[in-house]
């Protein structure tokens, strides 16, 4: 496969309609392209509804076809749209927690008690990764914060959450660069909701775990 049509196969493995021996190339891919390591974690809003729809959908109703190139670049101009309304929300919140503050602490305490979802730290000692996550609930499933410290890069890694029934789903992905220890923030979502969720684990590509983050 040559590496244009690698790249051209980021949303088709971020949908999960590669077969098994496309998808295993593009994740050796993956580890060396952050490019489109960042698309697939862009990805994750849409794939997550197309799941979602999936779940829904009665058995009778026929299923979807399967996307063809015309409906991906149309997701992906989407996701893109999305992330830059994301980047603004984003300011908004932070713009609403700064008169939280000027308002004093017992307002600001009053909201993060009210604020339904986890917010969880944990550094492994065997790796030395350090991660905090936090975990909003929505109607949707879980928004998901993730900031991690790793200074052994470079590699490709992802963030799992574990549901307490044993099922896993991936939340975001990202690549850490070449011995660099300052943090790198990521966003994501889940499908399972932060009482559904047992536990969230940062691992490789290739499947190392780095750090687990408990919930509860």
């Amino acid at each position: 496969m040559r590496s244009l049509e690698r790249h051209r196969d980021v949303g088709a493995y971020a949908l999960g309609v590669l077969d098994e021996a496309d998808a295993f190339r593009f994740e050796d891919h993956l580890m060396e392209c952050p490019r489109c390591a960042t698309q697939v974690t862009e990805f994750g809003p849409a794939a997550r509804q197309l799941m979602l729809y999936r779940q829904a959908t009665p058995r009778l109703v026929h299923p979807l076809t399967r996307p063809g190139p015309k409906l991906l670049d149309r997701l992906l101009s989407e996701v893109a749209a999305r992330h830059r309304a994301g980047r603004r929300r984003l300011l908004y919140a932070v713009a609403a927690a700064v008169v939280c503050a000027v308002a004093g602490p017992a307002l600001a305490l009053h909201a993060q008690q009210d604020a339904p979802g986890v917010r969880v730290t944990a550094t492994d000692e065997r790796t030395g990764v350090w991660a905090q996550l936090t975990a909003e609930d929505e109607a949707w499933g879980s928004d998901v914060e993730l900031e991690v410290k790793d200074g052994a890069g470079p590699r490709s890694c992802r963030l799992v959450a574990v549901g307490r029934d044993g099922t896993e789903e991936t939340v975001t992905t990202w690549s850490v660069p070449g011995h660099d220890a300052r943090p790198n923030t990521m966003r994501g979502g889940a499908a399972l909701r932060p009482g559904q969720t047992a536990r969230y684990e940062v691992r490789t590509l290739d499947g190392e775990h780095l750090v687990t983050l408990p919930v509860g």
